[in-house]
């Protein structure tokens, strides 16, 4: 009973956190410029579904402030689209940026299309690995419930995971950073062959603007370029 009201009470926060961040998104003047480095090594941020690139402001500013060249694209929106068209996005950017050695940092339905771009774009000169926080690999029960088309991709036996599934050998590029609770995955954030890493953090929004995830992502990225250098 204890354990289940502490879950609410974070659920609450999480939701409270969503609520002044979007509002605060929507009302930010941020530019995507402005978390430019041009002698950082590149960054990719891909927010979670409904997420505009505002919503990921303290990860970018994170980056930012170590140095890394931090690239926002804009033709994201708030993520609606399905992961392949979102994906070609992003591949459409890294081509006309002319980027090389890119790591991606992304968030809940962000880490999907990462680890899709992964499959795509095998050579790790193009893309060193991926650094997902709250990614549901295996989808939510969640989403069974849900009527929305865009959320369906959620449902743990749809043929978008299943897809992504089949891809094993990627997953040594990926760095899975995931909290003890999470309202929106309940069963997890654990991939099969990545660097999972359970940080005693709750909820699925929070962390974005936690100190320790921000600490393990920096490490994560990293663990990411050691890897392949």
């Amino acid at each position: 009973m204890i354990q289940l009201l502490k879950n609410l009470f974070f659920w609450g926060l999480d939701y409270w956190y969503v609520f002044k961040e979007q509002i605060a998104s929507i009302l930010s003047r941020a530019k995507p410029s402005a978390y430019r480095n041009n002698d950082g090594q590149p960054i990719i941020l891909i927010p979670g579904i409904y997420e505009n690139w505002r919503f990921m402001r303290p990860v970018a500013r994170l980056l930012f402030l170590n140095g890394y060249d931090v690239h926002i694209i804009e033709g994201l929106g708030f993520n609606r689209g399905t992961i392949e068209a979102m994906a070609k996005h992003v591949e459409t950017y890294i081509a006309a940026q002319h980027l090389t050695g890119v790591t991606i940092v992304a968030h809940s339905k962000g880490g999907l299309i990462g680890k899709y771009l992964l499959s795509a774009m095998t050579a790790p000169r193009i893309l060193r690995g991926l650094v997902t926080l709250n990614t549901p690999f295996s989808g939510s029960k969640y989403a069974y419930f849900l009527p929305f088309k865009s959320l369906r991709i959620f449902i743990p036996s749809s043929p978008a995971l299943a897809g992504l599934a089949k891809d094993t050998l990627v997953n040594t590029r990926i760095v899975s950073l995931y909290g003890i609770f999470d309202p929106h995955i309940p069963g997890g954030s654990l991939l099969d062959g990545a660097k999972n890493v359970q940080l005693p953090v709750y909820g699925h929004f929070r962390i974005m603007n936690n100190v320790m995830v921000h600490d393990a992502i920096l490490e994560s990225i990293d663990t990411l370029h050691g890897s392949v250098s």
